[in-house]
């Protein structure tokens, strides 16, 4: 199973990578409408968050670059903080890109890492409901949550009349 799922975070990676690689700089934090609130700048980084916080689960090591946290970590659903559309406020592309390169790479050690029996035994979260286990919260995190952001990504970009990043993907 850890093995299908570094499949799907490579996969993620490659996606989002694509999803930025014709956005400049400036782009990256503009919101073109209602309901497109989660610009580029803000949905890579809030990954990369999200990443750190499972691998903090999995090994008891919370490990961000300075900044991050303080501008793309949220509470979850009900978070009233919206994305900022000022660019200092975040750091650059180059930047967040690398720290969800170095994020990805630390998930995917501690994924191979990982004692198998723990991978089934419960976890008591938000959505243990829905995902009880250990490996329900992973594969939540790295195939629910990271498609539902790319998602938002693409959406940004039809409404920036960029072309589908997608349809590139090789």
């Amino acid at each position: 199973m850890v093995a299908e799922i570094i499949r799907q975070l490579d996969f993620n990676l490659a996606y989002a990578k694509k999803l930025v690689q014709d956005i400049n700089e400036e782009q990256m934090t503009i919101k073109p409408g209602i309901g497109l609130e989660n610009h580029p700048a803000f949905t890579l980084g809030h990954i990369v968050t999200s990443y750190a916080n499972l691998v903090n689960l999995l090994t008891g090591e919370f490990i961000l670059a300075d900044g991050f946290k303080e501008a793309f970590q949220r509470n979850g659903p009900g978070d009233p903080t919206l994305p900022s559309e000022d660019s200092n406020f975040y750091p650059s592309k180059t930047r967040i890109i690398a720290e969800l390169e170095k994020q990805h790479k630390r998930l995917i050690d501690a994924l191979l890492k990982m004692d198998h029996k723990k991978l089934q035994s419960d976890l008591e979260w938000r959505l243990s409901s829905f995902f009880p286990t250990y490996l329900d919260r992973i594969m939540f995190v790295c195939v629910n949550h990271y498609a539902m952001h790319l998602g938002q990504l693409a959406a940004w970009r039809r409404a920036m009349n960029f072309p589908s990043a997608l349809k590139e993907m090789k």
